[in-house]
C-alpha cells in the first residue's frame, strides 16, 4: 500500500512541476476549497483559531471568510512549493522578491563565515526559503533545515528529494542532532527553522495573539549557542503565486555586553510572528492547534 501511494505521490510531483505556475496555483486553490469542504475536523480548528484570536474585532461572517481564504492559500503554496523546487534561478527570480538580503552577505570574505539562524514559521510558501542562496553575493552559505521525517519510508525519500534538490542540508530533528551541531560549528550554513508549533517539550510558555501557548526555544538556543545573527523571516503572498520574503531587522542576541536569555529572545520571535499573522491573517497555517498548554494537575486526595 505504501508503494501505491507513493507512486500516485511520485505522478503528482510530475504533473504539477510540468506545468505553468499560475496554472498550479490556481490548482492548489481549488485543492484548498475542495478540502475545506471535506475536512470537517480541520476547518472547524481553523474557525475555532481565527474566532479566538480574532473573535473581539471581526465579525463571525468575516472570520468564516478568513477560514475560507486560508484553506485555498494553504492549498495554493503546498502545490506551489512543489512546482517552486523544480524552477531555476531565473525563473525564481521572476516570482520570488526577497527584501533585506543583503544582510545575510559577510561582513569581510572570512571562509567561512558564522552561521546565521532563521526563525520563521508556516507563512506563504516557506519552501521558498531553500532559494535564499540566490539573492547573496558569493557562495558564502547553504541553506539547511530542520525536518521530522514521515513514517513511510517511500514517502519521506520523495519529500526528502524535494527539499534537497536545489542544495539544501535536512537534518532529521530526531536522530541528526550530532550531525547538526558539527555542521554548525564548521559554519556557513544559513539554519531555517520553522518555530512556529506547539512545542510542550522544553518549550517556554509565552502569550501569542493574546492567548497563551508553548513556543520552541530552539532558535534563541541556537543563535546564542554558535554566535549567530538572528532574523524572523516573513514569507508573505502577494499574488497569485508570487511572494515576497521580508528579512526584517535582526533580534539582538546581547544586550550591554550580555547575553540575553533564550526565554527572552524567544518572546521576541514570537511577537514578530504575531505582527506576521496580523499584517494577512489567511498566510498562516491555522489548522494547526497552536495553542496547547500544560494539563492542570489534578491534586490527589488522600484519606486523613
Amino acid at each position: 500500500m505504501d508503494r501505491i501511494f507513493y507512486l500516485l505521490a511520485r505522478m503528482g510531483v510530475g504533473l504539477l512541476q510540468a506545468m505553468p505556475l499560475r496554472v498550479v496555483a490556481r490548482l492548489g486553490r481549488c485543492g484548498g476549497e475542495l478540502v475545506y469542504w471535506l475536512d470537517r475536523r480541520h476547518r472547524r480548528m481553523a474557525f475555532h483559531n481565527l474566532t479566538r484570536c480574532f473573535g473581539a474585532e471581526k465579525s463571525a461572517g468575516e472570520i468564516l471568510a478568513l477560514t475560507h481564504e486560508n484553506f485555498r492559500r494553504i492549498g495554493e503554496n503546498y502545490c506551489c512549493a512543489i512546482k517552486t523546487a523544480a524552477m531555476g534561478e531565473a525563473a525564481i527570480k521572476r516570482v520570488l522578491e526577497v527584501r533585506g538580503a543583503e544582510q545575510l552577505d559577510p561582513p569581510y570574505a572570512n571562509d567561512p563565515p558564522k552561521c546565521q539562524v532563521l526563525a520563521t514559521g508556516h507563512f506563504g510558501n516557506f519552501e521558498l526559503f531553500g532559494r535564499m542562496i540566490a539573492y547573496l553575493k558569493g557562495d558564502h552559505y547553504r541553506v539547511a533545515c530542520t525536518y521530522r521525517g514521515l513514517r513511510q519510508p517511500l514517502l519521506d525519500q520523495l519529500l526528502h528529494s524535494l527539499r534537497s534538490v536545489t542544495g539544501m542540508l535536512l537534518f532529521e530533528r530526531r536522530t541528526d542532532g550530532d550531525n547538526l551541531k558539527k555542521a554548525m560549528s564548521n559554519g556557513g550554513l544559513l539554519l531555517v527553522l520553522v518555530a512556529d508549533q506547539s512545542s510542550r517539550e522544553a518549550g517556554l510558555e509565552v502569550s501569542f495573539l493574546g492567548h497563551p501557548c508553548f513556543a520552541s526555544r530552539a532558535p534563541a538556543v541556537m543563535a546564542a549557542r554558535y554566535g549567530c545573527t538572528l532574523f524572523v523571516p516573513i514569507c508573505y503572498r502577494v499574488a497569485l503565486g508570487r511572494w515576497v520574503i521580508e528579512m526584517g531587522e535582526p533580534i539582538p542576541t546581547h544586550a550591554d555586553g550580555r547575553r540575553r536569555s533564550a526565554d527572552v529572545i524567544t518572546r521576541d520571535i514570537n511577537a514578530a510572528m504575531e505582527l506576521a499573522v496580523r499584517r494577512d491573517p489567511a498566510n498562516w497555517f491555522w489548522v494547526h492547534n497552536r495553542w496547547k498548554t500544560l494539563p492542570i494537575p489534578v491534586p490527589v486526595l488522600t484519606a486523613g
